[in-house]
């Protein structure tokens, strides 16, 4: 494991620092969205995720199908699923990330909490949306 913001010199580790860096840069943003996300939602189980292909967008990810995709892997993101079972949407983001047959998590304590971001930003889970989505497509995700 590598400490540090050296940048990977192969293009499969590049979008995960890629992220890193737009997630650092986001993070009150990201945490606005999640939340406003997690209240339109009926089904607290479903997750938001961000799909970078073809091009980045976000995607609401239901919970059959990350068991689903759990099964496909041989339960290798077992423990994904138990952070999303235990995360705690009033203090805590937690989403996942897709690229190219490769996930990422992302996990992390906001501050402030997810509801004052959201309160604090003053525009709709839309304008979130296009504006973050935007951000994304301006980054080279190699």
């Amino acid at each position: 494991m590598q400490f540090g913001e050296s940048v990977p010199d192969n293009a499969e580790n590049q979008w995960r620092y890629q992220l890193d860096r737009f997630v650092t840069e986001n993070k009150q943003d990201l945490a606005a969205l999640a939340y406003g996300l997690k209240k339109e939602w009926e089904d607290n189980n479903d997750v938001l995720g961000i799909d970078l292909e073809p091009e980045p967008h976000f995607i609401r990810c239901s919970r059959q199908s990350l068991e689903q995709l759990n099964r496909n892997v041989e339960g290798k993101i077992q423990e994904i699923l138990g952070i999303f079972d235990n995360y705690n949407a009033q203090e805590e983001v937690a989403m996942i990330a897709i690229n190219k047959g490769q996930i990422k998590l992302i996990y992390y304590k906001s501050d402030p909490v997810p509801p004052v971001c959201f309160e604090e930003k003053e525009s709709d889970v839309d304008n979130l949306i296009e504006e973050l989505e935007t951000t994304m497509k301006a980054i080279k995700w190699y």
